[in-house]
């Protein structure tokens, strides 16, 4: 049966709609907002199986061209591999709604958000974030939910609810949150330096939306929600637990605390292959050894936060808010455009920045409309990073690092008007041991002002996290692995100086109170000044000139009526400019032209040669001229591309001469000057050498 609900945000109509489309499916729901909609649906596979340790959860998001009336472009007229910002929303909608799946159902789940409309005004990736828990909420698979997200802009000092494409252009501030009517869990976004307190504001805003939202989930479900399906009954223990604990334990102690990762993670594997070797009949048991793994990580979580919050003591002897030591270096490269060398504790990234003109730059087609990006950043985390083999490749981590790394960066990067190169900085992680998003930033602020890139400020970022009890916690500066893995949040800012520019946070637990946000976020301020104050003395602006071995682009103007000019009849000019100096040049309406050269020698050269071109002659100026006809009576010399001039047979030389051939030859290159312009606008020359040096 069909319900439906409507619900107001922000002055537009929310609709939620279930039992008319994709009835199969576990869950599903039609959700629109204004001229955008989306399908989710979501479906859990039959069989299960006891003892998992994660949550088979896969989100795929996906966008139909035909959703904003559009064709794929490319030869393959159809949606092919996902595409980053496919990936991305992806990752919005899996990070708040993983936690609240219980392992212990035991199935596979997908959930798959598809726009099937677009109005290209507002964004549907809201309404997927909403309409993937709303089918999960009303399905039969056991859900800690609803969650809910928002987007949250500021436009003027205007707190903006899911705000249009166009007021998200004009935004000093975008973030998407996501939460439950208890707490926010999400949030994922850029800003050009807020403060610290808006940003609080800005989440708090966000929270009052995400429980109306919320609310409307718990309805729906009221109307039209299936029984929930059972959870696994638990039907092995682990034998000698008590046995093993007390054994492991004390040693874990221990281990826990070794000083680097690599002595930590061999310390551990001794005492498990000890215990294992000890219990090894017990263990041919595949639960048994499942659940001798799962105790493992289980001793682990407890001595580690009970560490932090009983003796103020971190898995590497730091104090709450100890940075890691932080080396910067910068040039390690010589024939790349920009290099930098980032290394902070056991995390370390080589970050390299190379200059290319607007024929580099990144071209989207997708359903918001044909863009261009001249600013792009891309992070790699090869295996051997942490020790591993695997195979290389760009995975949703990749992309989703990536994404938080440029945002960061972005504001800080100068305009396509003030530096017209399209910049491109990858962002190779050498050794990771938390947060080696924040050190692609850090990296990417050195690379890029190593580069010569104008950067309006240094950018600097750093991961903080959070071990609570309920009653007691503390707030961690620069978090390990393990204390992201083990901790109850994520969470990374980045910015400059004066204000947050990137943000990032995941929290696992419900509830995180304003005090502990506002905590967390005066004490990532202090620990991003200190890292950006070490990498200030390496460089903290940018370097005076550009790499030799970047290409030299050069933009001018001219009058837009000599624009005809220099393109010439069917383009005639402006190719032979090109060909003549090995350069491309750009034209556009407003007069605006720019050479792209691969030197500099060449950019100049043909900067000099359209100057010419758009000039009008000048009566007294010597120019350097080609000589194009010989006649009788003189030759004709091309002394500006299209205008030619007349040296007559009496002025090529002091002395009488019988031919013009005696003194010139066709595609000679000779200096002439404008002797005069007459009534008619014809060039009269005189060759150089002809004219008394006095």
């Amino acid at each position: 049966m069909m319900q439906t609900l409507t619900h107001t945000i922000a002055g537009k109509e929310l609709i939620l709609e279930t039992g008319r489309i994709a009835k199969q499916a576990n869950g599903s729901v039609f959700a629109q907002y204004e001229g955008s909609a989306v399908i989710a649906t979501v479906c859990a596979s039959s069989e299960s199986t006891e003892g998992m340790d994660f949550v088979p959860l896969t989100v795929d998001y996906n966008e139909k061209y035909y959703a904003a009336g559009k064709i794929p472009g490319g030869f393959i007229k159809r949606e092919s591999r996902p595409k980053d910002k496919e990936i991305l929303v992806s990752r919005l909608i899996d990070r708040p709604m993983r936690p609240l799946f219980d392992k212990k159902f035991g199935r596979e789940i997908q959930v798959v958000p598809t726009t099937v409309s677009a109005d290209q005004m507002n964004p549907p990736d809201i309404l997927a974030i909403i309409a993937s828990s709303a089918a999960v909420h009303i399905s039969d698979i056991p859900f800690g939910g609803p969650i809910a997200g928002v987007r949250i802009c500021v436009v003027g000092d205007e707190l903006i609810v899911n705000p249009t494409y166009e007021e998200i252009e004009k935004s000093r501030l975008e973030i998407v949150v996501a939460g439950a009517k208890d707490g926010i869990t999400m949030v994922e976004g850029g800003a050009n330096e807020v403060s610290e307190e808006f940003m609080a504001k800005a989440l708090e805003k966000a929270h009052q939306v995400i429980i109306e939202l919320c609310e409307l989930q718990e309805k729906l479900r009221s109307l039209a929600g299936k029984e929930k399906l059972p959870l696994l009954p638990v039907t092995h223990v682990l034998e000698s637990a008590a046995a093993i604990e007390s054994d492991a334990y004390p040693k874990l102690e221990k281990a826990c605390f070794e000083p680097t990762k690599g002595e930590r993670r061999e310390a551990v594997k001794a005492i498990k292959t000890e215990l294992a070797e000890k219990y090894a009949v017990q263990l041919e048991d595949e639960f048994q050894k499942k659940l001798f793994n799962a105790l493992f990580e289980d001793m682990q979580y407890k001595i580690l936060r009970s560490s932090i919050l009983d003796k103020g003591k971190r898995v590497d002897g730091r104090g709450m808010e100890d940075i890691r030591p932080v080396t910067c270096e910068i040039g390690l490269l010589r024939r790349t455009h920009g290099s930098a060398l980032f290394t902070r504790g056991e995390t370390q990234s080589l970050v390299v920045t190379t200059l290319g003109t607007v024929f580099d730059e990144q071209i989207y087609d997708d359903i918001e409309g044909d863009k261009r990006e001249n600013f792009m950043l891309h992070y790699n985390f090869p295996p051997y990073s942490v020790g591993e083999v695997g195979r290389l490749g760009t995975g949703r981590r990749e992309i989703g690092h990536g994404n938080l790394a440029r945002r960061s960066l972005e504001a800080m990067v100068p305009s396509k008007e003030e530096f017209p190169y399209t910049i491109r900085v990858v962002s190779e992680i050498m050794e990771s041991n938390g947060s080696s998003s924040m050190a692609s930033v850090c990296g990417g602020t050195l690379s890029m002002l190593h580069a010569g890139v104008p950067m309006k400020k240094p950018v600097a970022g750093i991961a903080m996290g959070l071990i609570t009890d309920g009653s007691r916690y503390a707030v961690l500066s620069d978090i390990l692995g393990e204390e992201d893995h083990l901790g109850d949040m994520d969470f990374k800012v980045a910015g400059t100086e004066d204000g947050i520019t990137g943000f990032q946070m995941d929290i696992k637990i419900t509830g995180v109170s304003a005090e502990i946000m506002a905590k967390a976020l005066d004490q990532a301020k202090r620990g991003r000044l200190h890292i950006l104050s070490i990498m200030n003395k390496t460089i903290s602006k940018p370097a005076l000139s550009i790499s030799e071995f970047a290409p030299k682009i050069v933009t001018m103007k001219i009058d837009v009526d000599k624009i005809g000019a220099l393109i010439g009849p069917g383009g005639k000019n402006i190719k032979a400019l090109c060909e003549q100096y090995s350069v491309t040049i750009n034209t556009e309406n407003d007069g605006t032209v720019t050479i792209y050269g691969k030197n500099a020698k060449d950019a100049e050269d043909a900067r000099a040669a359209v100057t010419g071109v758009v000039s009008d002659p000048e009566t007294g100026r010597i120019y350097n001229g080609v000589v194009k006809r010989i006649m009788e009576f003189g030759a004709f010399v091309e002394i500006l591309p299209g205008k030619e001039g007349l040296v007559h047979i009496s002025k090529l030389s002091r002395q009488r001469i019988a031919q013009v051939s005696d003194v010139l030859s066709e595609g000679q290159e000779i200096p002439v000057k404008l002797v005069e312009i007459d009534k008619m606008g014809r060039l009269n020359l005189s060759y150089i050498d002809a004219i008394d040096p006095k």
